[in-house]
């Protein structure tokens, strides 16, 4: 089987044994928005030619490919789910050269009835099932980081946080990023915004302390992103554990990332477990096992 986690600006394919382990792969910038005139077809033959050549015609795809931008909407599929329940909800495309499925997303509503929705991560998370066990908590950090519950090998519920992206948008376009240099990030000064987070005052007010701290002199223009990040990373963090402690919280994406909240979650009374990027091929793997090929 050929699994692809096709995002919004990223391509991996990943050819997968019977017994699920990886036997080659492939990356590149073609993710959805880099694909002209809405050439999925073209761009998959191109991307996995060789393989299907080779005989493997059963591809399975997931991620924003399955998005209104992307190839085909997949409609999402209420929690809870399993890896069963996602095989049986795959969407069928139209596909000259193999028997392409795609992958829907989740959904599910938080405490107030408010919708949450996620499109490639649980596949992820499935990916990741076997550390989670029975029951556990995985968070994947990024633009729109999500904080998954897991019961009984299913995805019960989720949250969304939109930490990634406002920092984006917080050192791009307003007055605090003017005052920003580019630096490493220094593990220190993000400490110290992970611990502004625990103090009152609420998450704006925090914010416009970085920009403060710097024009009194406080703190250096180069340690001002460090802060803000512990400041925005360490609010959603808090958020999500709700007070737990002792929690083991399953960090599923880049290492760069998963190690700032490996931090934050530790400062916050809780253990974090790193998984590296193949946890999407896993999920993909586990969930072709299920599917209906012809």
């Amino acid at each position: 089987m050929i699994g692809v986690d096709w995002g919004t600006s990223a391509f991996r394919a990943f050819r997968i044994a019977r017994d699920g382990s990886i036997r080659d792969r492939r990356a590149g910038p073609r993710g959805i928005l880099n694909v002209v005139d809405n050439r999925f077809a073209e761009t998959l033959r191109e991307e996995i030619g060789l393989w299907l050549a080779a005989g493997d015609d059963h591809v399975l795809l997931s991620g924003m490919i399955g998005s209104r931008q992307g190839w085909h909407e997949a409609p999402y599929l209420p929690c809870p789910a399993g890896p069963a329940d996602i095989a049986a909800a795959l969407t069928d495309i139209p596909f000259d050269w193999g028997q392409v499925k795609l992958v829907p997303g989740l959904i599910t509503a938080d405490e107030a009835s408010v919708p949450e929705v996620m499109r490639g991560e649980e596949t992820q998370i499935i990916g990741c099932l076997t550390a989670l066990g029975e029951a556990g908590l995985a968070c994947l950090p990024g633009s729109h980081s999500k904080w998954a519950r897991v019961e009984a090998g299913r995805i019960t519920s989720f949250t969304t946080h939109l930490t990634g992206e406002a920092f984006a948008a917080l050192r791009g376009h307003t007055i605090l990023g003017r005052m920003m240099r580019d630096g490493a990030i220094d593990p220190a000064r993000f400490d110290e915004g992970v611990a502004r987070a625990a103090d009152a005052g609420g998450l704006l007010h925090h914010v416009f302390g970085a920009r403060t701290l710097a024009l009194t002199g406080r703190m250096p223009d180069t340690d001002t992103a460090s802060y803000l990040s512990g400041i925005l990373i360490g609010h959603e963090v808090r958020a999500a554990l709700d007070h737990q402690h002792g929690e083991v919280v399953q960090l599923i994406g880049a290492p760069d990332l998963t190690a700032l909240y490996a931090r934050a979650i530790e400062a916050c009374g809780c253990y974090a477990e790193r998984h590296d990027g193949e946890a999407a091929a896993h999920g993909l793997a586990a969930i072709g096992s299920h599917a209906a090929w012809q």
